[in-house]
């Protein structure tokens, strides 16, 4: 029987923790987003993809990226978006606050399996809550934006080893087997699947709902635009839909006050 659900997962912003004055240097945020949605909705996302091209007279099948296009582009994109029948789920971890920052840096991909663990907690839990009967086997195909330091087979392998949340995130639930198949984890490159550049747009959303630019300011509005996507457990979507780590909301804001709005979610 074929999978109920399908996932796909982006990134933004780096791993890195060289912080400079001004916001340059590594990314103060690393965000890591999954966009679920039913196989049976799936080509909607497609549809939307397609939609959006001819709105911003791209070529047809031109993978969009999102940090490619402008404000003005971007805001009817992540609408689009934002009225798809799927759930997003969404890390965000503000580096600075990490208190063994040494911990990530001990080798590749450590703050990306980490993030990853803490994510596909969530959408274990919301495939395993919204499964309907006779609408697959209740599992998510797991679709992973291709990165050049970590292949399908690494990430497969680590959620092999890591079924349990991570001891530091209590809000988490172990992995549901019945939902996370690690054998139906792929990796594809952002510009073959559209799901992938919806993916991209949402992951990129949130890391510039956050993050100052140039100018000192930060753009809300497209969290805004994606506010009815997020996954909410008992009508909350922060530690289901937003997961802020490695400290809660409050003291996240006090450090990087322009995540204020992170709470009205």
């Amino acid at each position: 029987m074929s999978s109920s659900f399908v996932t796909y997962i982006d990134e933004s912003g780096d791993e890195g923790f060289v912080f400079k004055p001004a916001g340059a240097g590594s990314s103060r945020w690393f965000v890591l987003s999954a966009a679920v949605i039913r196989k049976s909705d799936d080509l909607q996302v497609v549809a939307c993809l397609r939609e959006v091209r001819a709105l911003l007279g791209k070529p047809p099948h031109q993978p969009l990226h999102f940090v490619d296009l402008r404000h003005e582009q971007r805001i009817p994109y992540v609408r689009r978006v934002g009225a798809l029948p799927l759930r997003t789920i969404n890390v965000l971890i503000y580096k600075p606050l990490i208190a063994e920052p040494a911990r990530f840096q001990r080798g590749k991909d450590l703050l990306y399996r980490h993030a990853t663990r803490l994510l596909l907690a969530r959408v274990s839990r919301l495939c395993r809550d919204q499964r309907r009967a006779g609408e697959g086997d209740g599992c998510t195909d797991l679709i992973f934006s291709n990165r050049s330091t970590m292949s399908g087979a690494e990430i497969r392998a680590h959620l092999s080893l890591t079924g349990s949340p991570a001891a530091d995130d209590p809000s988490a639930t172990p992995l549901d087997a019945q939902v996370i198949d690690p054998g139906r984890i792929t990796t594809a490159e952002h510009s073959r699947l559209a799901g992938l550049q919806i993916a991209d747009a949402v992951a990129s959303s949130l890391y510039l709902a956050v993050t100052r630019n140039r100018y000192g300011e930060a753009e809300p509005a497209y969290l805004r635009l994606l506010a009815g996507t997020l996954y909410r457990h008992q009508h909350q979507a922060l530690d289901h839909g937003l997961i802020v780590w490695p400290a809660d909301v409050a003291a996240v804001k006090k450090a990087a006050p322009e995540a204020v709005h992170l709470e009205g979610c």
